[in-house]
């Protein structure tokens, strides 16, 4: 018994260790210690930033879980691609996984979204009239087809079967976009954040508990939210089971959930879909236990919440975004409770 017993007493260290030093670096960015902010999370670093967004499709089937490197993105879209399984769009900047996956096929509105960033676009394998759209419409891209488990940007893993078993070899990203002619630097304006003072005003409902239902029928799909007081951040479960990383068992923990609404239509028969991800709409935000009834809006390419006709800022860290359909909107398919 000892072992378990010292495993958890390791890990409660590391965790309020982590903590604390976030704390610390708030505090640096609010007094101004640190040279600069990340702009996608508003963290403080001493290290130039200059490295250029990478965007990644990460398979989201129950196959697929748990995955590898979500914990590590700046910036995660939830969004429905067929039927009623969501995909993930994970945007990483100020942390470099050394590997990020299942990587899966790319979507209209996803690479839409990538080069609204202005971030690389990684994705493996599309329909041939998608891949003509990435290529006509511009965008910085590394399809994971053209490397299929080529061992150095993509490899593929024998503990799952595909097309749940490609991997995204990240440290090797820039090298390759970089022989393709794509830019590999770049400079970002931040995001808005909150300070220190705006977090500690923060009002709203408090909602401790809250589920995103994206089917009816199959429950592993929906997703959970759960507040943590003492680390003032979110964990997210799919289908009731916390998601995690796979190798490490380290829990997602996010600082801001942004659920937005919009309009979703099927557009084939093989249920591909079209998504307003341009008009804006309701949104809620989930910051610090409280929810907000907000809306949204596409600011150049980024998707900001509104009040007042005001931007509302983040608080620093991790931001999740999850998309659902119009119909049947916020008021059905967010169930909000403080158990």
């Amino acid at each position: 018994m000892r072992k378990p017993i010292l495993l958890f007493f390791v890990m409660l260290l590391v965790l309020v260790g982590c903590s604390n030093d976030k704390e610390e670096t708030e505090n640096a960015v609010e007094d101004g210690s640190f040279k600069n902010i990340y702009p996608f999370t508003g963290i403080g670093t001493n290290e130039p930033i200059d490295n250029r967004m990478i965007s990644v499709m990460v398979n989201n089937h129950p196959k697929a879980r748990p995955q590898t490197g979500l914990s590590q993105a700046d910036i995660v879209f939830e969004i429905l691609a067929e039927g009623n399984i969501t995909r993930f769009l994970a945007l990483y900047h100020s942390n470099l996984p050394e590997v990020v996956g299942p990587v899966r096929s790319a979507r209209e509105y996803y690479f839409k979204l990538a080069n609204g960033y202005h971030a690389l676009y990684v994705y493996h394998g599309a329909a041939d009239f998608v891949d003509e759209m990435i290529v006509n419409s511009g965008t910085d891209f590394l399809n994971g087809s053209t490397y299929d488990n080529d061992g150095y940007l993509f490899k593929r893993e024998s503990f799952r079967e595909a097309p749940h078993n490609s991997y995204l070899q990240l440290g090797a990203a820039y090298d390759v976009a970089k022989d393709k002619g794509y830019d590999i630097t770049a400079e970002y304006e931040a995001l808005p954040f909150l300070s220190a003072d705006e977090i500690e005003a923060l009002a709203g409902e408090e909602a401790r508990h809250i589920e995103v239902i994206y089917s009816d029928s199959y429950s592993f799909a929906n997703v959970q939210y759960d507040y943590d007081q003492d680390s003032g951040s979110y964990t997210r479960s799919s289908g009731g089971e916390k998601t995690v990383e796979l190798h490490t068992e380290v829990p997602i923990e996010v600082e801001n959930v942004l659920i937005v609404e919009t309009s979703h239509q099927v557009i084939d028969d093989a249920g591909r879909r079209e998504i307003d991800l341009e008009s804006g709409g309701n949104a809620y935000l989930l910051q610090k236990g409280l929810i907000n009834k907000v809306n949204w809006e596409n600011h150049d390419g980024r998707i900001i919440p509104i009040k007042d006709g005001q931007e509302i800022g983040f608080i620093s860290g991790q931001t999740w975004i999850n998309v659902i359909p119009t119909n049947p909107g916020l008021d059905q398919a967010v169930k909000i409770s403080n158990e």
